[in-house]
């Protein structure tokens, strides 16, 4: 009997973990969705969004190391710099400690406008984590953590 609850335990952690992968692709997938809503209502290509998103979290930073956490070549992030300076997103400054290299940071003056348009999803997030405990949040925290770990190495790994 006891092997007979355990198989139907191994089933059900199966079907569960088959139901992780599910939603995480539907979350990717709203999750992309919502950042082309943003982009469009800001004029901003979605890779254009994404390069901000990433020298506002991670700024300043040289055009050479965006276009290495972007995945992207350093042509390419050209027009894309290009797009976000005309636009009042981004400042290309000279780096105090190589005056012939560039930084790139984000220009706060223009966050607000992002906020408002993820207000929605923000307020959304802060009643679903309420719903949870500290230790519950503490095991999704590591989750996300984990996972988004693991779909980091996997695009290096395609990117070799």
């Amino acid at each position: 009997m006891s092997s007979i609850v355990h198989g139907g335990s191994g089933q059900r952690k199966g079907t569960l973990k088959a139901a992780i992968r599910d939603s995480l692709r539907e979350l990717g997938t709203q999750l992309s969705l919502l950042n082309h809503r943003v982009g469009t209502r800001l004029e901003l290509k979605d890779v254009d969004l994404d390069c901000l998103d990433l020298i506002v979290r991670h700024g300043p930073l040289s055009p050479s190391a965006l276009a290495r956490q972007a995945g992207l070549h350093p042509a390419t992030l050209t027009g894309i710099l290009d797009r976000l300076e005309r636009g009042r997103w981004v400042a290309r400054d000279r780096d105090p400690s190589d005056r012939r290299a560039v930084l790139l940071r984000a220009l706060r003056d223009r966050g607000g406008e992002i906020l408002r348009l993820y207000a929605g999803m923000n307020g959304s997030m802060e009643k679903i984590c309420s719903s949870y405990t500290e230790s519950e949040l503490e095991v999704i925290a590591d989750f996300i953590r984990r996972t988004t770990e693991a779909g980091r190495n996997a695009a290096d790994e395609l990117a070799q």
